[in-house]
């Protein structure tokens, strides 16, 4: 049975007549907000106060005919609930009521004790916005919605002085007293255990009445102006944007909010709804051409999803744009909404953008980076590197280049050197005497365990220590690094180079225990006791994998990864004599130019494949024969020869093709072609496995057939919802910058994993880069520029080395290759949809992002909106009708 004196106040607030078409009833939102811990008595005397116009509670005491004592309790708890706002005028106390949003629906959700007491609440606060949102559509004038963005300061700085009411700084100066109080928007979110893992706590500031009040009844707390002006700029250094309550009258507020695209109600009527006039400023996003660089930071902080990557570079044939609907002219229904705008951000146009940052697993900025470099601006370059990869200088030695194989310029005269880029760049940092070091965002007293100090593990280990995070990395040998270390001869990777990026987590305050196995030294169990709150597992494919051949337990036959890791561990490895390595990928390269460098006096490779499908990459396998490795191709092992249990040779069969006809691995062989090569040692180096050990002991996590452990493939999350997994654990023997990339999104997982409410996937940007289609480019206008390299390395000097012999660019020559980017990307501005927030602006290192003032609205007094809407609405009905038989004649025609 309802509250009906609740019920009668829901519809006073509401300005309907209860029973009436619009009255409103025990179903709707606007009662839900009050029934849960609003008493009958409260409702009462509630509904003597009057709309913006204060009162008493001697006055509200002569209305309802309670003794003012009673009464003076009853509004002090309707105002701490949130139905009431008070003031104390010259010493009386004062209450009214306001209206629903921005108002009483926030005002109870910010009630730290109801929200979590009833957490139903947040539920109402949404259902309303869901209510009233589709009613809106299309007619409300820009400026005259319940809230209004205000732009990013920086974004106008020096335009419009004569507009002041467009500066966040002007509301700030108006006002002496401020409260901080947590986002309304986000806390509900979290009560329904949809949030977004955007900062809630200590964000949205009041000012004048409504700080006094917040200030009075808990709410918030009080701060000072200078102390608003930092959470301001926290805001904006968060990828947050500013909007204010519109219906105080021109040029006044009593709030800023701090929000985000994926949590804000007052945001969702420009996603959901496809409404933005309802909320945008002023302004409007212009991008220059020529200055944007297609870094594809704009695009992951634009709260609307109105800027996209798409293609600067000219087509061949060119896809005409469609026409964009809008709401000012057009009937605005169901099919106009989007529904899912919290999991369906796109972050590239139809047509794709540039293949570098497409095909790179991280999804660097590579053009933005490379245009850095060309103007001398290196430690920014890294910064913008470091935004999706922790380890530049590793990379720069040991990528595999996808950003180069991917390059536009390779249809013109060769890939740009970006991995030479790379590296330069980090070397810069690697010289200097202060390195980089990232600034940490948050103080979050929350324990994360990382299982793996590989590429991974340290990448998940960077982006949670970023955020504030207590990280501690296990790692079960006595060296950091995983395959980085004890898979990569120090030839192509040389350890104080990985030493040196993994300091930098220490600076960050990562705790490292190595010589720590996980379920050996201590358990899952015992670490959640020791109050770890959520686990990440990479722990890489760091064993060999064997053929099952006769004799290959022989001795001198060890698997190529067991080989490398007690090379690289400085452990004594005799490989004398004559050496087979069979394989053709990257690690059995390795494997045989390590094997050179410890004494064998032969190196011979065997592989299945021919040279010119050899999983190696080309320049690898130039380095192993420049030192004079012999690489057999089309040979498949039959057996290992042995004699007293010791290798001796290995008999090989002619193979005639590895791929059957659906395109997998099924080799075949001639029976007839066998030959036995003599040999003293034998390193298999076809493949690596993941050695589980008791990690997984008592837990829910049931591996798959190949021994990779089952995680969701956007979350990363496991069977066990406090266990996330990346890396090779997860797809199999990958590079390092896949398993980098994975960390970063295990952070991001992790990060709201551990934080109450939140959703790992609503509001979750999916970084679907898709490269645009490069035979449909016209290339005639660039001139052949030939691509800068490094003195080759004499393979008769390198064999004799562990010492990484590759030169690294001089500045002259980053100046020439930088300039052979073709500038293939774009940031692609959707101006309908944009609010002029200009949280854009803030990211852009390039200059190439602006806010142009393309409306004049100042706000409205929330007695005169009615009829400005009533207005406006009607007006567009006549464009409607108006546009309607255009419209078809124009479907007619094509």
């Amino acid at each position: 049975m309802g509250k009906e004196k609740v019920l009668d106040l829901a519809n006073k607030i509401s300005r309907v007549k209860r029973g009436s078409r619009a009255g409103i009833t025990f179903d709707d939102p606007e009662y839900k907000i009050y029934s849960p811990w609003m008493s009958e008595d409260v409702a009462e005397v509630t509904l003597c106060l009057k709309l913006r116009e204060k009162m008493s509670a001697a006055e509200v005491s002569a209305i309802c005919g309670r003794p003012e004592e009673e009464v003076s309790k009853l509004l002090w708890e309707s105002a701490v609930g949130g139905a009431a706002f008070i003031n104390n005028v010259d010493g009386v106390d004062m209450y009214w009521v306001d209206i629903w949003v921005p108002g009483h629906m926030e005002m109870v959700v910010n009630n730290k004790e109801l929200i979590q007491k009833y957490p139903e609440l947040g539920a109402a606060f949404d259902a309303f916005g869901k209510k009233k949102g589709p009613l809106a559509a299309g007619n409300i004038p820009v400026g005259s919605g319940p809230m209004r963005v205000i732009p990013i300061e920086t974004s106008i700085d020096g335009e419009t002085k004569n507009a002041s009411y467009e500066e966040v700084s002007k509301y700030l100066n108006d006002n002496e007293v401020f409260s901080l109080s947590d986002c309304a928007c986000r806390t509900s979110r979290e009560a329904m255990d949809e949030g977004c893992g955007h900062l809630k706590e200590d964000i949205c500031i009041q000012m004048g009445h409504a700080a006094e009040y917040y200030i009075r009844t808990g709410r918030g707390k009080e701060i000072t102006r200078d102390e608003a002006i930092g959470v301001i700029k926290k805001a904006e250094d968060n990828g947050l944007m500013h909007s204010i309550p519109n219906l105080d009258g021109s040029g006044k507020t009593h709030a800023i909010c701090n929000c985000c695209g994926c949590g804000c109600f007052a945001m969702r009527l420009a996603e959901q709804w496809q409404n933005p006039d309802m909320v945008r400023s002023n302004y409007t996003v212009k991008i220059d051409k020529e200055k944007c660089v297609a870094c594809g930071e704009c695009v992951e902080v634009c709260p609307t999803n109105a800027i996209k990557l798409g293609q600067k570079l000219c087509s061949l044939n060119p896809v005409p744009e469609k026409e964009r609907e809008l709401p000012h002219n057009t009937e605005w229904g169901e099919d106009k909404f989007n529904p899912d705008y919290r999991e369906n951000k796109q972050v590239v146009v139809e047509g794709g953008t540039a293949p570098c940052k497409a095909g790179c697993p991280a999804h660097i900025g590579v053009q933005g980076y490379i245009k850095l470099a060309s103007q001398g601006q290196y430690t920014e370059a890294l910064k913008l590197i470091k935004m999706e990869n922790p380890f530049p200088a590793v990379c720069g030695r040991i990528c595999p280049k996808f950003c180069e194989d991917d390059c536009t310029r390779c249809d013109i005269d060769g890939a740009v050197a970006v991995d030479d880029i790379k590296k330069f760049i980090a070397q810069q940092d690697m010289n200097a005497e202060t390195r980089y070091i990232p600034e940490i965002k948050y103080d979050h007293d929350k324990k994360i365990a990382i299982i793996g100090g590989g590429p991974a593990g340290l990448s998940c280990a960077y982006y949670l220590a970023i955020e504030g995070y207590k990280v501690t990395v296990f790692e079960k040998q006595t060296a950091l690094g995983g395959m980085l270390t004890l898979g990569i001869p120090s030839y192509r990777l040389e350890k104080d180079v990985i030493n040196a990026e993994i300091d930098v987590l220490r600076e960050m305050g990562v705790e490292f225990k190595m010589g720590v196995e996980i379920g050996k030294d201590i358990s899952l169990a015992a670490l959640r006791k020791q109050d770890y709150q959520a686990f990440y597992i990479a722990i890489g494919a760091q064993a060999g994998r064997s053929l099952g051949l006769e004799g290959e337990n022989a001795q001198g036959v060890i698997t190529g990864v067991e080989f490398l890791r007690s090379v690289n561990l400085g452990e004594n490895t005799d490989v004398k004599g004559n050496v087979i390595v069979i394989g053709g990928g990257n690690v059995a390269i390795d494997v045989a130019r390590t094997a050179t460098r410890v004494g064998a006096e032969q190196v011979d490779m065997f592989c299945l494949e021919s040279r010119e499908n050899m999983p190696a990459h080309a320049e690898e396998v130039q380095e192993a024969l420049d030192e004079d490795i012999n690489i057999n191709n089309s040979w498949g092992p039959k057996r290992i020869v042995t004699e007293n249990n010791r290798v001796v040779g290995v008999e090989f069969r002619k193979c005639i093709s590895v791929l059957d006809e659906n395109g997998r691995f099924n080799p075949t062989y001639d029976e007839n072609n066998t030959k036995i090569v003599n040999a003293d040692h034998v390193l298999l180096s076809v493949g690596q496995a993941m050695d589980w050990g008791n990690i997984l002991e008592n837990s829910n996590i049931a591996l798959n057939p190949n021994q990779t452990i089952p995680a969701d493939k956007t979350t990363y999350q496991t069977d066990e919802p406090d266990v996330f997994a990346g890396g090779d654990v997860v797809t199999g023997p990958r590079f390092a910058i896949d398993a980098i990339a994975h960390g970063k999104e295990g952070a991001v997982s992790i990060h709201r994993y551990v934080q109450n409410g939140q959703s790992l996937v609503l509001g979750r940007i999916r970084r679907d880069y898709r490269a645009f289609d490069k035979t449909n480019l016209n290339l005639s206008g660039f001139d052949a520029s030939p691509r800068q390299t490094v003195a080759h390395v004499d393979g008769q000097k390198s064999k004799t080395t562990f010492n990484d012999l590759r030169e690294t660019f001089t500045e002259d020559q980053i100046k020439l290759e930088t300039e052979r980017c073709l500038g293939c990307g774009l940031a692609v501005a959707d101006e309908f949809m944009c609010v002029g927030c200009g949280a854009c602006t803030t990211k852009c290192r390039f200059d190439a992002i602006s806010l142009v003032r393309t409306n004049n609205a100042e706000g409205v007094d929330l007695k005169d909106a009615k009829k400005i809407i009533i207005k406006h609405a009607l007006k567009r009905k006549v464009r409607v009708a108006i546009n309607k038989p255009i419209k078809k004649i124009k479907a007619l025609i094509g």
